[in-house]
């Protein structure tokens, strides 16, 4: 017996299980007294390994998609955010739209949980086994930017592309050059039709000409990313501010409704790549 004993402690360390090694002596024991049978020890050393196992993917996984502080749909106050279809988030969670490669726009004020749900949505897919990556828009153009000065923009946009799913949070919130501008279209263009894309923002689409400084990237912007789209639009106050609401102007917390206008039709020719050659 102990020599088998030993067999199997080399063979789960060499398998690298070393959960199953932790939990073999406590699930001997069990078996030995009649607690458990030899087929759900086995599956007792197995299940122990693969929940550890998996559980290091995830965090990793949390890591390198920079989706941490890890928020879920359980965690989003949706009785606090009455506009919003709590059946029709719990569909996308699904992660059906990361498989038909569409696009998901959040539009609301600041504080409305734009990108707690769009976070929420990416640690699914996480944990679904997907590969995801977010980003703010800001960092997204200036980590592009600098791939381009160094002869690297090819290789920073397959990087881009290589996630099945791409978020790109805070559309609005600051000006984007007209360079910049081109580079994220480049970057759209390649993931159009091929990967999934989640964007927040706090404007309407009709102000993309002003972000983006120029309203003929806007309008190639935009028909890429509404023509497989869902559009949620999130009407109410501040989440983050709600224990301060009596501080703030009514002026400041009245709240435009951001209305998507239909996907524009497409006018004339999209912007050119650096090599001067059209997108389409």
């Amino acid at each position: 017996m102990s020599d088998l004993l030993n067999r199997i402690q080399s063979a789960l360390v060499g398998l690298k299980m070393p959960r199953a090694l932790e939990a073999l002596d406590h699930t001997l024991q069990q078996l030995e007294k009649g607690e458990i049978t030899a087929i759900e020890a086995i599956d007792t050393l197995l299940s122990e390994e693969y929940a550890t196992r998996e559980t290091r993917r995830i965090d990793v996984a949390l890591r390198t998609a920079k989706l941490l502080p890890v928020k879920t749909l359980e965690g989003f106050d949706f009785s606090f955010q009455p506009s919003l279809d709590r059946e029709r988030i719990a569909a996308l969670a699904q992660l059906d739209f990361i498989r038909r490669a569409e696009v998901i726009h959040f539009l609301g004020p600041p504080g409305t949980g734009k990108s707690h749900l769009a976070t929420a949505l990416g640690v699914a897919a996480v944990k679904a086994g997907r590969s995801v990556y977010r980003a703010t828009l800001a960092d997204l153009i200036t980590a592009l930017s600098q791939a381009e000065r160094e002869g690297r923009l090819t290789e920073k946009i397959r990087f881009y592309t290589r996630a099945s799913l791409l978020i790109v949070d805070e559309i609005g919130y600051l000006p984007i050059t007209t360079g910049g501008a081109n580079l994220f279209f480049q970057l759209v263009n390649a993931r159009y039709e091929k990967g999934a894309m989640i964007l927040t923002s706090n404007r309407g689409f009709a102000e993309w000409g002003e972000i983006f400084g120029d309203p003929v990237v806007a309008t190639a912007l935009l028909d890429r990313l509404l023509h497989h789209a869902v559009v949620i639009q999130i009407e109410g106050a501040s989440y983050r501010l709600r224990s301060h609401a009596d501080l703030i102007p009514e002026h400041v917390r009245a709240n435009a409704p951001i209305t998507p206008p239909p996907p524009p039709k497409r006018r004339g020719r999209p912007p050119k790549t650096k090599n001067g050659a059209d997108d389409h």
